[in-house]
């Protein structure tokens, strides 16, 4: 081994990254942000679960009780309801993943002894919060109804909707369908125009009237094909192979589904048309991939993440198709429940699509 050799090959390799300082500053830049995120979204204590009460009762012994769940860290009681279809609405939207319901007559049959009992439901779309729910819930019910001589006829009744056994592959599996599309989708196309700037047919496409939109909607349209029958492949064995049926709509999930396709696609397009080789472009791909995967909540409760965080994860597309996929698939959702998660996915897609073709320009650098 010639080490005068040896040297010239690593001062060149430094040269060749010192003319690369957007790939450097990446490799010391993701370290530093996948510390901060995850260190802050790893989290599995849930605290602070939307809370709905309905109060059939309004008397002081309820009010007691309210203030008591309320008062616990578990339990966040911003919303109260007239009837039970509030309640429905309520949770299947996933605005609230628990509920009180306080009967008529609770505070006259509490003090008379006889059979008294509120109700406790929770979403169980989500094993990890309805297990701290259901935990929580019947523990502060209990110390209430103990101050009082707690006896057999006295209590928390709770009932789990959607996934009464808590099963972990139901709250899984719809969660790794889109996960599954947002990787392929994502990867496929995020090396698209960097492969023609490297292989030297980018200038052919540039002396050709060819727009910018049309060449990105033109690479587009093969990976959707593919994206989509994807998609279907996901959802054929989540529902058959590991048994997770789906409530909802089918066609509905389907349409929705191929939406978030082109909305995967286009993020995989602005990461291609801003990178100038395949490097970048894979880790323009890993800082996009990686923290959604903890950041929408696919694994971790965002309930439990601190604001600043669960908000960086309102900025990931991914979050509102898990919350369309779960809606339909566990809840049976129609379009009224989910619309919200819906209108939010068209715009990115719209908003994302648009910077891509911005950012693509028919000139060479």
């Amino acid at each position: 081994m010639n080490f005068k050799r040896f040297l010239s090959i690593v001062k060149k390799e430094f040269i060749h990254v010192k003319r690369d300082p957007a790939s450097l500053i990446m490799a010391f830049f993701m370290p530093v942000i996948f510390s901060l995120l995850f260190g802050y979204a790893v989290i599995t204590d849930v605290e602070n679960i939307n809370m709905m009460i309905l109060d059939l009762d309004k008397s002081y012994e309820s009010r007691q009780l309210i203030e008591k769940y309320g008062a616990s860290n578990y339990f966040d009681i911003n919303g109260y309801a007239d009837d039970i279809n509030e309640i429905e609405k309520g949770i299947d939207g996933g605005e609230y993943k628990s509920a009180l319901i306080i009967p008529t007559n609770f505070s006259r049959k509490l003090a008379r002894g006889e059979k008294s009992s509120v109700q406790l439901i929770i979403d169980g779309s989500d094993p990890t919060i309805a297990r701290t729910a259901l935990q929580s819930g019947v523990l502060i019910g209990s110390s209430y109804f103990g101050g009082i001589s707690l006896n057999e006829s006295m209590g928390v009744n709770t009932k789990v909707w959607y996934n009464s056994n808590l099963e972990s592959t139901k709250f899984t599996i719809p969660g790794l369908i889109g996960l599954i599309m947002q990787n392929i989708t994502i990867m496929l196309t995020a090396f698209s125009l960097v492969r023609e700037k490297e292989r030297g047919t980018i200038e052919q496409l540039m002396v050709t009237p060819i727009k910018p939109v049309e060449l990105i909607l033109g690479k587009m349209v093969p990976y959707i094909l593919i994206g989509s029958i994807d998609f279907l492949i996901a959802l054929f064995f989540g529902s058959f192979w590991f048994n997770v049926p789906i409530e909802g709509n089918l066609l509905l999930l389907i349409i929705l589904g191929f939406g978030f396709v082109i909305c995967a696609l286009a993020i995989g397009m602005l990461i291609s048309s801003v990178s100038s080789n395949q490097l970048q472009a894979m880790q323009m791909a890993i800082l996009v991939l990686l923290p959604s995967v903890i950041l929408s909540g696919f694994v971790f409760p965002r309930e439990a993440m601190p604001l600043p965080i669960s908000l960086i994860g309102n900025l990931i597309p991914l979050t509102y198709f898990l919350n369309i996929l779960r809606g339909i698939i566990l809840k049976g959702n129609n379009l009224s429940l989910i619309w919200k998660d819906v209108l939010v996915l068209f715009f990115m897609g719209i908003i994302l699509l648009a910077i891509a073709t911005k950012k693509f320009r028919k000139t060479l650098d």
